[in-house]
């Protein structure tokens, strides 16, 4: 019954954003945290259900194996990983996002705090059992298809993000910089943390579903500390309608396949694509 909770209430707070949203016209959602640009919230939505639906007829070869029923450690660590995922988003929230305060909070709560609790546990690490047990070709080819589909619904056609002028205005040497930084410090640390880290535990407890979902929800909240407005209820609202349905695609994307580089490739492509189109 948890579990199914944690479910209907993650999805029913979806598409009550979507539906607040909508009725204060306010349909309109931040799609970079440089600028307050915004595009209609179902741009966001088409590429992630196509990809969902991909994901879904895309399977792998097998379910990847569970390494066993949740023992005390894995609440343990479970539940610290919440703390920090909500510990995380209120912080930077209310210290008002921006650098340098977003790179420290996001290295001490979601790395530093992480390999610490990891280290204290005695417990082996249950996505890295997942991941180990079987490690078959289709797993890490399989989600090619859903990603393309997703990089082309995302990035050409009627439903494209609008491309970046960031390039012309720094030197090559510094915009390589930029996006291999941003990669480490977005991309890699934020899908490590939510997706393998946090989300794989919550599936030994809650289940593949409510996991997926609680994930998602949790870093879609963050980035109001980024994209904020300054007003709460707005801010989530559009959160959970942009990161929020983003995240059950990078969720299922990891639930389904256990590799890494699909949800990276689609993360990293959130924050590079524009900027990469932007110089053609």
């Amino acid at each position: 019954m948890p579990a199914l909770g944690v479910l209907a209430a993650g999805l029913v707070l979806i598409a009550g954003s979507a539906v607040w949203l909508a009725l204060n016209g306010a349909t309109g959602i931040r799609y970079s945290a440089d600028h307050a640009d915004t595009i209609p919230m179902w741009h966001r939505w088409i590429p992630a259900v196509a990809g969902l639906i991909l994901v879904r007829l895309v399977p792998p070869r097998a379910a990847p194996p569970v390494s066993g029923p949740a023992g005390r450690g894995l609440y343990i660590q479970a539940f610290a990983l919440l703390a920090s995922a909500v510990l995380f988003a209120v912080t930077l929230r209310l210290a008002g996002g921006g650098e340098p305060t977003h790179t420290i909070l996001k290295s001490v709560l979601l790395l530093a705090v992480p390999l610490l609790l990891f280290r204290l546990s005695r417990r082996p690490a249950p996505d890295q059992v997942l991941v180990h047990q079987r490690s078959t070709a289709w797993r890490h080819y399989g989600p090619v298809v859903p990603v393309a589909a997703w990089l082309a619904l995302t990035y050409a056609g009627p439903l494209a993000v609008p491309p970046s002028d960031y390039a012309a205005g720094v030197d090559l040497v510094s915009l390589l910089i930029t996006i291999v930084v941003v990669f480490a410090v977005n991309s890699l640390l934020e899908e490590v943390f939510y997706r393998r880290w946090l989300q794989t535990r919550w599936e030994h407890i809650l289940g593949r579903r409510p996991a997926i979902v609680l994930a998602s929800l949790l870093w879609a909240a963050w980035h109001t500390g980024i994209q904020g407005t300054g007003h709460l209820t707005a801010d989530l609202a559009s959160a959970f309608v942009n990161q929020g349905v983003l995240g059950l695609f990078l969720g299922y994307l990891w639930s389904r396949y256990r590799v890494m580089w699909p949800v990276l490739v689609v993360h990293g492509a959130m924050n590079a694509a524009p900027i990469l189109l932007g110089m053609l």
